[in-house]
């Protein structure tokens, strides 16, 4: 965690100039950073989610990947694209996705004990329809479910999942992502 380096956004979600760690950024208050959150569905209108291994959000659902955009060795920054690959392909493997698209963002902060979420987090979709090879070392165990059973499950046992997949949720729903 203390490795990697997150960027910083203002309370519009646009970048600040300032890099931290993303320890830095999780502690007491953190500091508000640039997060995505990605759903895939499969040809059957199922939806993956995931139950996290997460050092506060741990033993909960997910949808299929979250993670942080990297500013990188070279002096770049990841593309939300980019941070969307690397998160499906270390956390299931997957090296390839159709259609990704950005559906929009929420901004939540969410505190418990020292740690915190204080993210501007880009909501994306795409399909999907290969092998999983899920990483244990980021997640206890998938399930593909039914579009309409998760945004029921989401609305009704929210509890079950992580902050950032209940606002996504929300933003999906007006999105029609579960028409």
């Amino acid at each position: 965690m203390k490795d990697q380096v997150i960027l910083g956004v203002d309370e519009q979600g646009n970048f600040s100039g300032e890099y931290f760690s993303k320890e830095a950024g999780h502690s007491g208050n953190g500091k508000k950073h640039l997060a995505i959150t990605v759903l895939l569905q499969n040809n059957n209108s199922e939806v993956l989610l995931q139950k996290r291994k997460h050092q506060v959000f741990d033993n909960i659902w997910d949808m299929t990947a979250s993670t942080h955009p990297l500013h990188k060795e070279d002096g770049s920054d990841e593309t939300n694209t980019e941070a969307t690959v690397r998160a499906l392909k270390d956390e299931y493997g997957i090296e390839k996705v159709e259609d990704l698209k950005e559906v929009g963002s929420i901004d939540y902060f969410t505190k418990y004990g020292k740690f915190c979420e204080n993210e501007h987090d880009i909501i994306l979709t795409a399909k999907y329809a290969g092998e999983i090879n899920l990483n244990l070392e980021t997640a206890y165990e998938f399930k593909w479910v039914n579009k309409q059973d998760f945004l029921e499950d989401i609305e009704n046992n929210s509890e079950k999942f992580s902050p950032w997949a209940i606002e996504g949720a929300k933003l999906l729903k007006k999105s029609n992502f579960f028409v």
